[in-house]
């Protein structure tokens, strides 16, 4: 059996890596994972199911206030979820990434901050932003 979800989205290795944050070994995981038919069928089932595969309009672009922005989020929030701030992030045009470098422009911090991102922060010099902060900054 051929699924039309296959026909219709099917995307090569070398596609895959050429999508922003993912690497040759997630895309590999994902050629893998839909190169087995049983998986292909779940996904048709859970499509005829209702669940949605496409992006809602709550995460589309709201603004550019983080355009160009590396943002790493850490800690425990009070007035949203890390999920909601990772949407916020990208709604604003900026970008989640998950650990610190040279190429992050600042940390988003809840309480609980790990001591190591901390530190690393520090001897990188990266700014360290409060939910607060966040929140102004992109109203």
């Amino acid at each position: 059996m051929k699924s039309l979800w296959r026909t219709k989205w099917h995307a090569t290795l070398e596609t895959l890596v050429l999508v922003d944050e993912i690497g040759e070994k997630i895309a590999q995981s994902i050629v893998n994972y839909f190169s087995d038919e049983k998986n292909v069928i779940l996904v048709n089932r859970l499509k005829e199911a209702g669940l949605n595969f496409t992006r809602s309009e709550e995460h589309e672009k709201v603004s550019d206030k983080l355009k160009g922005l590396s943002i790493v989020i850490s800690g425990v929030f009070t007035h949203h979820s890390r999920d909601e701030y990772k949407a916020m992030i990208e709604q604003h045009g900026g970008k989640n990434v998950g650990s610190i470098s040279s190429k992050t422009n600042f940390i988003l911090a809840g309480e609980n901050m790990g001591p190591s991102k901390l530190e690393k922060a520090g001897k990188l010099g990266i700014r360290i932003v409060s939910e607060e902060e966040f929140l102004e900054q992109i109203l």
